[in-house]
């Protein structure tokens, strides 16, 4: 297996895992929200969402209808699921299309 695969492998893995966990800390933030528990602070939201877990954040939002009208946190969720895309469809070419000793 090349290492460009191996690369793939593991980001795509970290991608589900803090999409996993970015959408159950939305959920039990709402769950605080609603039954006013402590709070999970916005920056930690955040930075699960900036750090692989865009598509859970993107999820969490439709479902539990948490932190929509904030729009840094669309315009966070967006870009960082654009990026994530970019990067995987990089990776997916490097380890299929076009590697670097292809």
């Amino acid at each position: 297996m090349s290492y460009e695969k191996i690369i793939l492998i593991v980001y795509l893995s970290i991608i589900v895992f803090m999409s996993i966990v970015s959408f159950f800390i939305y959920g039990l933030d709402k769950s605080k929200a609603k039954n006013g528990g402590n709070r999970i602070q916005e920056k930690t939201l955040l930075q699960a969402t900036v750090f692989g877990g865009a598509i859970g954040a993107f999820l969490a939002r439709i479902i539990f209808r948490h932190k929509t009208d904030k729009l840094y946190f669309s315009l966070t969720i967006y870009f960082s699921i654009l990026l994530e895309i970019l990067t995987g469809a990089f990776l997916i070419y490097m380890s299929f299309g076009g590697g670097l000793h292809a």
